[in-house]
This record gives structure tokens, C-alpha cells and sequence, in this order.
């Protein structure tokens, strides 16, 4: 039952151009595509970190990622003026920050400590003629 650090889970509201958004941790259904969309770029999330930096590193999938976890369209994710996309962004980090520090980033890493070995058996074994 440690997984459930609050119950119901935490709600966050953030207005953005004068419009209050609640905002929840993510869904099941949801995952698939938030895991899809987050791989390119969960080494780079910390718990602190670089909005401006992921956004201009990682655009595309920044943008997928805030309108999933918002649960909006993105053409209005397209739509948001720089300050509020990086007060979405936070808000959205702060209400699933279990979720992407604690459990994506840790899987991530456990995926590529297995998969290093493999990689350096096929990177040095030698090439079929």
C-alpha cells in the first residue's frame, strides 16, 4: 500500500489564460501512449527539471506529453502562450512526479542495464560474411 501515498489521488489546478484546469495522475488507458511519448526524453526528467531545455530538446514529444497528461487536444496545447505551456508542464510534473521520477526514469535505466550486455556481445562479436 506504500504506492498510494494520498487517496483519492491529488488534484492540481492550474489556470492558464484565465481558465482553471484540474489536472490528475495519469490513467492506465493513458499509459501506452504517455510511455510511448516519454521514452526519447526520461533520462532528461529529474525532479527539478529544465522546461525551456526539454521543450527545445524534445519539442514533439513535450507537446504529445502535456496534451496527454492534460487530457487536451494538441492543436490547444499548440495554442498556449511559452509561460503557460512551462506552467502546464510543472503542474503536470508535480501531479504525476511518482509516476515519471519515481517509476518511468528507474525503468527506463533497469531496461538499459539488461539490455548493455547484449549490446556489447553484438557490437563486438564478429560480422556473418
Amino acid at each position: 500500500m506504500d504506492d498510494f501515498k494520498t487517496f483519492p489521488p491529488a488534484l492540481v489546478v492550474v489556470t492558464l489564460s484565465g481558465t482553471a484546469l484540474e489536472l490528475t495522475p495519469i490513467r492506465l488507458g493513458e499509459l501506452p501512449r504517455l510511455l510511448a511519448v516519454v521514452r526519447p526524453l526520461a533520462e532528461e526528467i529529474t525532479s527539478d527539471p529544465d522546461w525551456m531545455a526539454l521543450l527545445g530538446q524534445h519539442g514533439e514529444a513535450m507537446l504529445d506529453l502535456l496534451a496527454i497528461t492534460a487530457r487536451r487536444e494538441r492543436a490547444w496545447v499548440n495554442d498556449l502562450p511559452l509561460d503557460d505551456a512551462v506552467q502546464l508542464a510543472a503542474a503536470v510534473f508535480e501531479v504525476n512526479a511518482d509516476f515519471f521520477v519515481g517509476r518511468v526514469v528507474p525503468g527506463i535505466q533497469r531496461s538499459a542495464e539488461k539490455l548493455a550486455p547484449l549490446l556489447h556481445r553484438l557490437g563486438t562479436s564478429p560480422s556473418p560474411a
